[in-house]
């Protein structure tokens, strides 16, 4: 019997959390906008808060995501004790070394803050460079109920429970939101120069509280997994050291990620170093970077990574039974699928990014919100190529293959890298960071190339007509849909006023009308995925 209902089934459960998870996130960083700004001032918490998840996925995060779901899998089907074992040592032991890792971060901070902005140590910024390691120290123990979070909620997805760790999010965002609002009652103008060491642990510890939370409404699941675990030292075990034998390929991997960026986060706080120096007050660094990435990380986050999540354990069974031509189908209908959310959302970012930049960040001045929308119209040309290859790369997961993906992401991190280097050296400050964007959807446009190519050999050979012939026409398809609401946004404007609500307003017509366009010319043009989608909306809309 195919399992496909419960595959769709788990992938709109895990789209629904996200999206509420990745809404409460951008109701944070507009208070994050609003408390702080978008100049050096912000960067100073922005780096802070950021170095945790960096460090985690560094050191910890990508063997966990991607490597131990197909090994707790085959535990659950070899294992005679149902994989209790081997998942209580994975536990324990990946528990201590990221304690471990937390208590040395804390310590070195300073050092963690002049590798990941040097320019902070320059004269002049010498509060920004305090209160950036401050900051940091009271955010580093996230790495620890990271991976926490993380554990947990493999040993449910591998038991088929997607829910709660979509959903955990959502409290831990609830949680800073609440924070930030404190913050900003307490502290409503406040500047690097006048922040008093009681705001600043009030929104460190507070961020941070945010992940405590995070991990423990995660128990419960534990609780009922039928699981019986408990903190196990003899770690002594072959499945184990098969586990970190392939981890340590997918650590090589995400340290590969994390130099690349390493020179990002080095570009931009070297740009809003430079712009201070030279008294532009617009934010033109790091944290205009880091938001507009959370604008264009949206779709992928709320339509692949749920797909992502909910295809690797279905393609590691057919991996694990060698069924190498279904592997390869799962992952085309898959690219597809996505692609027919994330191709018409690049559009949309490239032609509205500014008007969503001034209606998601009215917190900050137009100067500082059209900067964003720049930041973001660069991401959008990556957005694709983005989601693909992170899809495709667990096909060679699910064969517990950990070393070609290294190689691939080597290729596709170099390139990203040289194209920083010169974004940071030849364009003036207001572009740095949109070269920054522009950089990795390059990158990745390489990996995806170099992906479909190695799996090919792996799974057979990929369907490459079809696939580009599918991508091209959603891409025509979307440009027809997003031309003459764009068209219509203009006119708008031309004849109104530039106020906020007018903006909103006109933002959500060009939008309805991108979206109605995109699913008429869909079926004009008989695209199967899209009328699929129209139909589900209909559905939807009927039942309402």
């Amino acid at each position: 019997m195919s399992n496909e209902p419960d595959f769709v089934r788990s992938s709109a459960v895990m789209a629904a959390g996200t999206l509420v998870s990745r809404l409460t996130g951008l109701i944070r960083n507009l208070l994050l906008v609003a408390a702080l700004g978008t100049s050096i001032f912000a960067d100073t918490f922005n780096v802070a808060n950021t170095l945790p998840t960096i460090l985690y996925i560094l050191l910890a995060g990508g063997a966990l995501n991607s490597v131990f779901v197909p090994q707790l899998v085959r535990a659950m089907k070899d294992d005679s004790d149902g994989g209790a074992a081997f998942t209580s040592r994975l536990l324990t032991i990946v528990t201590v070394i990221l304690a471990a890792i937390t208590a040395f971060s804390i310590i070195f901070s300073p050092l963690l803050v002049r590798i990941y902005a040097p320019k902070f140590t320059n004269q002049g910024i010498e509060t920004e460079f305090s209160l950036t390691v401050t900051f940091m120290r009271y955010c580093l123990p996230q790495i620890l109920m990271m991976g926490i979070f993380v554990m947990w909620s493999q040993v449910g997805n591998a038991r088929g429970k997607f829910g709660p760790m979509m959903w955990a999010p959502v409290a831990n965002n609830l949680v800073v939101i609440a924070i930030l609002i404190i913050f900003l009652a307490v502290a409503p103008d406040v500047t690097a120069e006048t922040i008093t060491p009681a705001q600043v642990a009030l929104l460190g510890l507070g961020t941070s509280l945010g992940f405590v939370i995070q991990a423990a409404l995660l128990f419960p699941v534990i609780a009922k997994s039928g699981l019986n675990l408990r903190p196990r030292f003899d770690w002594k075990d072959s499945n184990l050291n098969k586990s970190f034998k392939l981890g340590a390929w997918t650590l090589l991997f995400v340290f590969i990620n994390q130099i690349g960026y390493l020179v990002v986060v080095n570009v931009a706080t070297a740009t809003s170093a430079a712009a201070k120096i030279a008294g532009i007050t617009t934010g033109v660094g790091f944290t205009p970077y880091s938001y507009a990435y959370f604008v264009f990380i949206l779709p992928h986050s709320i339509i692949t990574v749920s797909v992502i999540t909910a295809l690797l354990p279905r393609i590691s069974r057919l991996a694990a039974n060698n069924e190498k031509d279904k592997v390869r189908n799962e992952l085309e209908k898959s690219l597809t699928h996505v692609a027919v959310a994330t191709v018409p959302s690049a559009i949309a970012f490239l032609f509205f990014a500014t008007p969503i930049a001034t209606l998601l960040f009215s917190g900050s001045s137009r100067a500082d919100s059209a900067q964003i929308g720049l930041v973001l119209a660069g991401f959008s040309l990556g957005l694709v190529p983005y989601s693909a290859q992170l899809l495709l790369l667990r096909g060679f997961y699910a064969f517990e293959d950990t070393r070609t993906p290294v190689l691939i992401n080597l290729a596709s991190v170099a390139l990203a890298i040289l194209l920083c280097l010169i974004s940071g050296a030849v364009l003036p400050l207001k572009w740095v960071t949109v070269g920054l964007a522009v950089a990795l959807g390059l990158g990745n446009l390489l990996g995806t190339a170099i992906t479909l190519k190695s799996l090919g050999g792996k799974v057979g050979s990929f369907h490459y007509a079809s696939l580009l012939k599918s991508h091209l026409r959603l891409t025509f398809i979307a440009l027809l849909a997003g031309a003459p609401a764009f068209a219509l946004y203009f006119v708008i404007e031309q004849k109104f006023s530039t106020e906020l609500i007018v903006v909103g307003f006109n933002l959500a017509i060009a939008g309805s009308v991108m979206g109605a366009l995109y699913l008429i010319f869909g079926s004009l043009f008989k695209v199967d995925e899209i009328n699929s989608l129209k139909v589900q909306i209909i559905r939807r809309l009927g039942r309402k």
